[in-house]
């Protein structure tokens, strides 16, 4: 029998030489304590990417498919590696200096811990992460072999695109836990090809409405499944993909039901419902400001989870008077009866706050610094980073405010 590697490193690449040797080259170079083993899933490539792998770096393990089955083809690695730790990668992303070994430390010390998520890092400096606590961003995590195995591992027919929620939700309804860890640091260039294309709209949508159907619980079903319609028609319509988005809707609305039948029993409890998604901590929270004199805010993001804070706010008889968001402000459009506007537009008179509205980390931190550039007003970014966070996050009452304004 081979010997067991301590870390399986696999990415999956499709037709992008150039990228996937750069990034090898820099993998192979690495130096650490653990052994390691590289797996590349080459899609099907036509320009000549796994014969290049193949000459120029034969210590990899290289597998070649006959067709493509994009960013979930990592399974098949998966299904050939032979470590106690998996590091998914994408093939233009690599991990900094030391992050493997901190990876394997985290693992060490949590018995449960399932998912060790790392913080992206992009070329021109911003930091992208999960729309939501507890998701991962799939060009870098670090996920135990038998908790991966336990859920079945990556569901291979999404192709693209919302698979990372689909195995954190199985993962975290097995037990497992998922985190991100600020000192995971992984750089990711992004390459743009195909990145605003049709077929990603056609799985943005249709994976986005499957996850819906299986995990969602019955109380909060339709309201998901109709903020992920609506969502991704918006996007399409803006990358003028309308008919991707189209035939996806149909696609998934035609499964919608018997995907909710298949996957009952992976069904979100309430507790891990709530630690998704956060619907009782944003309304207490919202009712802390309420308490605070808030009576009119701006929600800025319209966060692919915003219906806590509308939920929220409207519970605690907050005004919401608009919601903020350059990308979805066009048309006239409205989420729930609140009109979305860009940010320059917002009106700031009678306001008594801002909140903002979006449950990644790294959004929420750039949203927070720039409302807090532009106003005096308080600004409440709950979920940016907690460096970011620590002097903004707590709004301070409104007569407090005008005072020091």
């Amino acid at each position: 029998m081979p010997k067991s590697s301590a870390i399986s490193i696999v990415l999956a690449t499709h037709n992008r030489c150039d990228v996937v040797l750069a990034t090898l080259h820099r993998l192979a170079a690495l130096h650490t304590d653990h052994q390691i083993e590289i797996i590349v899933v080459d899609n099907a490539s036509t320009d000549g990417s796994a014969d290049a792998i193949e000459s120029s770096l034969p210590g990899i393990k290289l597998l070649r498919l006959d067709e493509n089955h994009g960013s979930c083809a990592k399974a098949f690695g998966a299904d050939h590696s032979t470590g106690e730790f998996l590091l998914f990668l994408d093939d233009d992303s690599h991990a900094r200096k030391g992050c493997i070994e901190r990876m394997v430390e985290h693992f060490k010390a949590s018995p449960k811990l399932g998912v060790a998520g790392f913080t992206v890092h992009l070329p021109d400096g911003r930091r992208e992460s999960g729309a939501l606590p507890h998701v991962f961003v799939g060009c870098g995590v670090g996920i135990r072999r038998n908790a991966y195995e336990s859920v079945g591992g990556l569901d291979r027919k999404l192709f693209m695109q919302a698979e990372e929620y689909d195995l954190c939700f199985r993962l975290m309804g097995g037990g497992w836990d998922v985190e991100r860890f600020d000192d995971l640091r992984v750089e990711h260039l992004k390459t743009p090809r195909s990145r605003l294309s049709e077929r990603t709209c056609f799985y943005d949508t249709r994976n986005n409405l499957l996850v819906t159907a299986r995990y969602i619980p019955d109380d909060y079903e339709s309201i998901y499944r109709d903020d992920v319609l609506q969502r991704y028609r918006w996007i399409a319509e803006s990358q003028c993909h309308i008919a991707a988005n189209q035939h996806a809707e149909a696609e998934a609305m035609r499964r919608y039901k018997s995907e909710r039948i298949e996957f009952a029993k992976y069904r979100l409890t309430h507790e891990l419902f709530e630690r998704l998604f956060r619907i009782e901590e944003v309304a207490k929270r919202l009712n802390d400001l309420h308490a605070n004199g808030v009576r009119r805010i701006l929600l800025a993001d319209l966060g692919k989870n915003i219906y806590p804070f509308v939920r929220g706010a409207k519970a605690c008889g907050i005004e919401v008077v608009a919601i903020t968001d350059d990308q979805f402000a066009q048309g006239g459009r409205q989420y729930r009866d609140i009109p979305i506007v860009q940010t320059d537009a917002a009106n700031l008179d009678d306001i008594d706050a801002i909140v903002v509205s979006n449950m990644s980390p790294a959004h929420a931190t750039r949203t927070q610094a720039r409302w807090s550039k532009r106003t005096c007003l308080p600004v409440a970014a709950w979920y940016a980073e907690a460096a970011a966070a620590t002097s903004t996050s707590v709004v301070i009452p409104v007569e407090q405010a005008a005072n020091s304004a």
